[in-house]
């Protein structure tokens, strides 16, 4: 009894010792896992770009890109991210940089000198391409310019079907100029051939269009600034030079006499225009006067 007792004691105490063992390897394993395991923050960054870097076997994409943010200098925005597409080997194809002017004034500080203030947002609206393979990376760089992200989308076009069909289109032009080699020699045949030769040429254009943005990504961008800029711009005070010119009696008169004489003869010349009808209206009036002046004497009563 006293064995069996003793023997119980040893199996549980090997039993507990394997369990503590396989604890601790396990508390080891887990401990090198959460060691492998990318901090969050870095994760959420590689996320930003996840679907720019996408690849899968046997699949080719044309990748666009839209990118609207705000930022704190547009400027300056606007060097960074063109330094970074050179540096990235791209380049870039548009870039409109402008100011928005949403109020402005002149104050007069003197009788010679005034001040304009302008009040204006800066934006930029641009369009870069930077290789594919980088794309993600471009749009990570950029990414540490932003205040605030108002949106941005990411596109990935599958052309796989499209270049295979041009493959196959391709081949069947080539065809089509054999069998066009073997006609007889006519009109009919070089208008084939020229039919023939154009398709080819649009399809090689095509062929190299799809190359290119397979190659090169396009991403448009546009950057602004939320706050209000502030201008102050010396000028010219010219209130006072408008008031000093403004009116001039001697002028005035002299030019409201000649304009006088010139309406004067204005209207001599607009009736002599018209005599025909001055002439009428004067018979008309006589005609009319002498036959009031006949009435009364025709019906007078005699005594």
């Amino acid at each position: 009894m006293k064995s069996t007792y003793i023997k119980l004691s040893l199996s549980a105490v090997i039993l507990l010792g394997v369990y503590s063992c396989k604890k601790g390897e396990a508390s080891a394993s887990d401990l090198e896992a959460y060691s492998n395991t990318e901090p969050a923050s870095k994760m959420i960054s590689d996320s930003v770009s996840s679907a720019a870097t996408m690849k899968i076997k046997d699949k080719q994409f044309i990748k666009t890109a839209d990118v609207n943010m705000e930022v704190k200098d547009v400027y300056n925005a606007t060097i960074s991210i063109e330094k970074s597409v050179q540096d990235l080997g791209g380049f870039v194809t548009h870039s409109n940089l402008r100011s928005n002017v949403v109020s402005e004034n002149t104050y007069n500080t003197s009788d010679e000198d005034a001040m304009l203030i302008k009040k204006y947002q800066t934006e930029n609206a641009m369009q870069v391409r930077v290789p594919t393979a980088k794309l993600g990376e471009f749009l990570t760089v950029i990414n540490n310019d932003k205040l605030f992200l108002n949106s941005r989308s990411i596109n990935a076009e599958d052309m796989t079907s499209s270049i295979r069909y041009a493959e196959m289109e391709s081949q069947r032009n080539k065809k089509t100029a054999e069998n066009i080699s073997q006609l007889k020699t006519n009109k009919d045949k070089v208008r084939l051939d020229d039919i023939n030769m154009t398709e080819g040429n649009l399809q090689k254009l095509s062929g190299m269009d799809i190359a290119d943005n397979l190659k090169y990504s396009t991403v448009d961008i546009y950057i602004k600034e939320p706050k209000l800029r502030i201008a102050e711009i010396a000028v010219t005070n010219t209130t006072r030079i408008d008031n000093k010119y403004k009116f001039n009696f001697i002028y005035d008169a002299k030019d409201g006499l000649v304009y006088g004489f010139y309406l004067i003869q204005k209207i001599i010349v607009s009736l002599i225009n018209i005599w025909p009808l001055l002439l009428i209206a004067a018979c008309v009036i006589y005609f009319v006067r002498k036959r009031k002046g006949a009435k009364p004497e025709q019906s007078k009563i005699p005594d």
